[in-house]
């Protein structure tokens, strides 16, 4: 079947925001040696911006070629229940109460470890609470380790190259963390329902090698700057917020858990947190501001991958199911750095007939190539929207993420492909 001029025309678009994916650090030195027109440049910079941009201009396309009923019934096809509820997510698991709750249970686990303390909590958060988006989802942990890593290591200078593997081996193990449960990860969701897999099939298949993988990782991150870490054991200063009733945390906790239940209903989720920003107003003094504005920019963001993904089907799926078992494996890893690996497991989700064997090794693939890119996984851009006023010229450049996630995702290919 030959491609149509909107699919062509989708696909070159796609290109086009996966080039500037990785020239945002471009647009923003721009923004800085020419001041007169910084306010474009700033905008083109913004990672999260990018997929919604171009994803705008393929609608504005599709009004002048297909004319307005087309574009829209397009439109209205998307389904923008993950956005929402990366949205919602990122709002509720980084207010305060849950924040303060689950860095006391990092702190607690700290103190039984044999290691220094600093040591420990950096091992904490890119391993225990990587695993632990398993039961919360994956882009509540990573809003979880992110804020973590911001009010922590990273709230002293540290160097570049510690940021860069520590965003690295906490994209990747974010990435499979969610591998211990068939509803925690985007890729293993996509399929889970219709391929029949539980959660003992989870753990089985995918969630031990998992965890292993995630271990070596963190340990090695820990072992390698040992000596940089010291300070993120230091006990906060912070005396003059109210202390934290153990109530206002249970009733966070239970929104959390309500939004993790129903995410898959965009209309009782949303229900849920318009209610929550109403306790949350009437309880200000035990709030930091809520992080809105970053959410919101990841939602747009995974809102225009939606947008450009659903005209890439055209050439992904002959592509993936000319692959053997081995292949689609690499053939998926190597593909999720350019498109949201949920995307590849949900094409894999419509063709009938296939192995198990190609099952396992598709999404394996999907969630081992999970770190490499912004684009690669859906709680990314919640990690780099929190992270990245830490990094020079306020962005986490593409490249340097890339480099930084590959030795943990090779860790994960051998923990999924020999173990």
């Amino acid at each position: 079947m030959s491609p149509t001029i909107i699919q062509m025309t989708a696909a070159l678009l796609f290109a086009l925001a996966v080039i500037h994916t990785f020239s945002t650090k471009y647009f923003e030195h721009l923004a800085h040696s020419q001041p007169k027109h910084a306010g474009i440049w700033h905008l083109l910079g913004e990672v999260e911006v990018v997929f919604g941009f171009w994803a705008m201009i393929l609608i504005v396309f599709m009004l002048i070629v297909s004319g307005k009923h087309e574009a829209m019934t397009y439109l209205d096809s998307r389904d923008f229940t993950e956005p929402m509820f990366v949205f919602v997510i990122m709002v509720i698991a980084g207010t305060r109460p849950v924040l303060d709750f689950t860095a006391s249970l990092v702190k607690w686990i700290a103190n039984y470890m044999p290691i220094n303390r600093g040591m420990a909590m950096y091992f904490l958060v890119l391993a225990f609470v990587p695993l632990l988006g398993s039961f919360i989802t994956e882009p509540a942990a990573m809003t979880l380790a992110a804020l973590m890593l911001r009010d922590t290591l990273f709230s002293k200078e540290v160097s570049t190259k510690l940021k860069y593997v520590t965003v690295g081996v906490l994209f990747v193990n974010i990435s499979i963390g969610g591998t211990l449960t068939p509803f925690a990860a985007p890729p293993v969701l996509m399929v889970a329902a219709k391929w029949d897999w539980d959660i003992w099939f989870m753990i089985s298949t995918f969630g031990w090698k998992a965890a292993v993988a995630v271990f070596i990782n963190a340990a090695s991150a820990m072992l390698l700057f040992r000596r940089e870490l010291g300070h993120m054991g230091q006990k906060s200063a912070n005396s003059d917020e109210p202390k934290m009733p153990v109530s206002i945390v249970l009733i966070h906790l239970i929104f959390l858990t309500l939004i993790v239940v129903f995410a898959h209903h965009p209309s009782a989720f949303m229900g849920i947190f318009l209610l929550f920003l109403g306790f949350a107003t009437a309880y200000q003094q035990y709030q930091n501001p809520l992080i809105l504005r970053e959410a919101l920019l990841v939602a747009f963001f995974l809102a225009g991958l939606v947008v450009l993904g659903g005209q890439q089907q055209w050439w992904l799926q002959p592509l993936l199911m000319d692959m053997d078992d081995t292949a689609v494996f690499f053939g998926a890893a190597a593909l999720t750095a350019i498109t949201d690996n949920a995307a590849l497991t949900y094409l894999g989700s419509l063709v009938e007939g296939l192995t198990d064997e190609f099952k396992v090794a598709l999404v394996a693939g999907a969630v081992t190539g999970g770190g490499l890119t912004v684009i690669a996984n859906a709680p990314n851009p919640a990690g780099f929207a929190i992270l990245r006023g830490k990094f020079d010229e306020q962005t986490i450049h593409p490249l340097g993420l890339l480099i930084a996630a590959l030795p943990p995702t090779l860790v994960t290919v051998i923990a999924f492909r020999v173990l």
